[in-house]
């Protein structure tokens, strides 16, 4: 073949390859390409919406809200205020066991701390302590009892938030005192839990978005042990527009990046209006955001200050979000 026919043929095909490899993640914002081809369908979604009995009922009121989309996600969580609670007791968990078993397409979430006493705002000398006796083991059989528990409720597929916030200093279970003991411990109760007979169970590593008290990225325990990388991602601090908190370092961009690096799906169990009122700009923005980036899930934080139909304070973005949720995908 001469020369320039056989650089012409290279050139080609290396085009080619490039036409049809794999995609870069668009990371939202201006000139961002959207996915080719027709959207498959919304993501699912849902709202914390409370987690007694009487939350199953609201989830009901809030599909009728809504109009055509459907919520199929139900996130609750487990109190952490002592062990016995973080155990699931006997009956707490029941009726989002009946909801999540009523249609094949839901999704049960659960937010479990790793440590009792969470939300004491405690010594970090006391949180490394408490990270050294749960990685040495002594916390094991609490995240067992947890385990059965669900699989005896018919709920052996839940998705486990398991220390939530990791980055923040809001709860004991934080990593910045001692991020490599939270590693170790996180791994523990994820041997712990898979090891229970029947369950199907799916661990979701999900910090505040942005950096917070130390970079969440410095506490990711590894692939073996994470099935899911979420975000909680409110609106703020004041005066942040939703393209800078796309952008910033550790900020939604970052999250889709880092979760595609690691061949993790998205998820965000908790969003909402926060620090700069009603914001029907931001309420756009994320919901662009998630019909863009397909997340497993998303759950809108629904009570005030964040909420868009529990609570009245955001006309403007509760009428954004019932119409963009209404809408064919996203």
């Amino acid at each position: 073949m001469p020369q320039p026919l056989r650089v012409l043929v290279v050139a080609l095909v290396t085009l080619a390859a490039l036409l049809t490899g794999p995609a870069c993640v668009p990371l939202g914002g201006n000139g961002e390409k959207p996915p080719a081809g027709p959207p498959a369908g919304p993501p699912a979604f849902g709202a914390y919406v409370g987690y007694d009995s009487t939350a199953v009922r609201r989830i009901s009121e809030l599909d009728g809200w809504v109009g055509k989309a459907t919520p199929r996600v139900g996130r609750a969580f487990l109190p952490g205020d002592r062990w016995s609670r973080i155990e699931g007791e006997p009956g707490h968990l029941d009726h989002w066991a009946q909801w999540r078993k009523g249609r094949k397409d839901r999704m049960l979430v659960l937010n479990v701390p790793m440590l009792a006493r969470n939300e004491a705002h405690l010594s970090d000398a006391y949180v490394r302590q408490q990270l050294a006796r749960g990685a040495r083991g002594e916390y094991d059989e609490h995240f067992r009892v947890l385990a059965r528990r669900l699989v005896a409720l018919g709920v052996p597929d839940t998705v486990l938030v398991l220390g939530w916030e990791m980055n923040g200093i809001t709860y004991t279970h934080r990593c910045g005192p001692d991020p490599a003991t939270w590693k170790r411990y996180w791994t523990r109760i994820v041997q712990t839990m898979r090891a229970v007979k029947g369950q199907r169970f799916r661990f979701e590593f999900t910090p505040n978005r942005g950096r917070d008290a130390i970079p969440w990225t410095y506490c990711y325990p590894g692939d073996a042990y994470v099935d899911v990388i979420g975000m909680d991602a409110y609106d703020q601090p004041e005066g942040m527009p939703f393209e800078e908190q796309v952008h910033e370092p550790y900020g939604l961009a970052a999250h889709v990046r880092f979760a595609k690096k690691h061949g993790k799906p998205i998820a965000y169990p908790e969003w909402g209006l926060f620090r700069n009122g009603d914001n029907p700009e931001y309420v756009r923005g994320m919901l662009n955001w998630f019909a863009r980036h397909r997340p497993l899930y998303q759950t809108i934080s629904d009570y005030c200050p964040h909420g868009v139909w529990q609570c009245r304070d955001n006309p403007r973005s509760s009428a954004v979000y019932r119409s963009l949720t209404a809408r064919p995908f996203g």
